[in-house]
């Protein structure tokens, strides 16, 4: 298994940037506590690591922005892995659909949601308030997914994918297999969580066998997942299905939730396993894929 928290991870089919060298960044703290960037401090987007040019795919990884803005590298794919807002406004939602949205370069940009994002879960409102879900709930929830499949957001690249399969064509030509999941197991109130492992076993058998690219809010267990306490905070249940062998074909899994777990590593069966939190200081994650 290779690991970084430093230098690049290189192997002959996958090369991963953690670390790297941006424009100095401005930190502020938002009232959750979190490390956030001020707008005026430097550009939204700016050159990472030299692309390693025709035959590869960049894919940058961010995840846990929380309705911040955060300085992000160019490259060909752009990777979000859920908690897209704070609370789980619209009106917050909207905030980081308009900034990712206006991130221009990128040949697509796939969002999930994360267990903040409560206007994005349908079943919020009766789910998770002993079924007296209200008119106001259930129009948050019309609106949010309104905003975040119009027309003007397709047309900016955005793809949102709700336990959904994206199948993505670069301009060279390479078809890359995208599934994309918001789910995470229960621990306190919050959208997208199963209750027990039979809820998570339905949710992610739906996996396609032949996914490339995994995107998920959770972690799987002792994967990039350890909370400050030192507690394995991964769903056991997705590491199952990791170890089955059954995805034989997936180059990346992208993932956040535990925002102190940031980091990246190559399993032995060469799957790039990334928890691209952001929300702590940790700096989006490049990962290249070679075609």
């Amino acid at each position: 298994m290779h690991t970084s928290s430093q230098g690049p991870i290189v192997t002959p089919r996958t090369r991963i940037h953690t670390n790297y060298s941006v424009p100095s960044r401005k930190k502020t703290i938002t009232d959750m506590g979190e490390l956030s960037l001020s707008d005026a401090y430097t550009p939204k987007l700016v050159d990472g690591p030299p692309h390693p040019g025709k035959g590869w795919t960049r894919f940058v990884c961010i995840s846990d922005t929380h309705s911040n803005i955060y300085t992000v590298p160019k490259g060909d794919v752009l990777l979000h892995a859920g908690d897209l807002s704070s609370w789980g406004s619209k009106a917050q939602l909207k905030q980081t659909v308009d900034w990712i949205a206006s991130l221009e370069g990128f040949q697509v940009k796939i969002l999930v949601g994360g267990n903040h994002d409560l206007c994005l879960d349908g079943n919020w409102g009766t789910s998770y308030s002993g079924g007296s879900g209200t008119s106001y709930e259930e129009q948050e929830h019309e609106e949010a997914m309104a905003l975040i499949t119009s027309e003007e957001v397709l047309e900016k690249g955005v793809r949102y994918l709700c336990h959904e399969q994206l199948d993505f064509t670069t301009k060279e030509g390479r078809k890359w297999v995208i599934y994309g999941s918001p789910a995470a197991p229960v621990y306190a109130l919050g959208a997208f969580q199963y209750k027990n492992s039979k809820e998570a076993e339905e949710i992610y058998q739906c996996i396609p066998d032949d996914a490339e690219i995994l995107l998920t809010h959770t972690p799987p267990h002792n994967i990039l997942d350890k909370t400050r306490k030192g507690k394995a905070a991964g769903c056991q249940v997705l590491k199952s299905v990791l170890d089955s062998g059954r995805l034989r074909k997936l180059r990346l899994h992208v993932f956040g939730h535990i925002h102190e777990a940031h980091g990246a590593e190559v399993r032995k069966n060469g799957t790039a396993e990334v928890n691209a939190a952001v929300a702590w200081g940790g700096q989006p994650i490049i990962v290249d894929l070679k075609n």
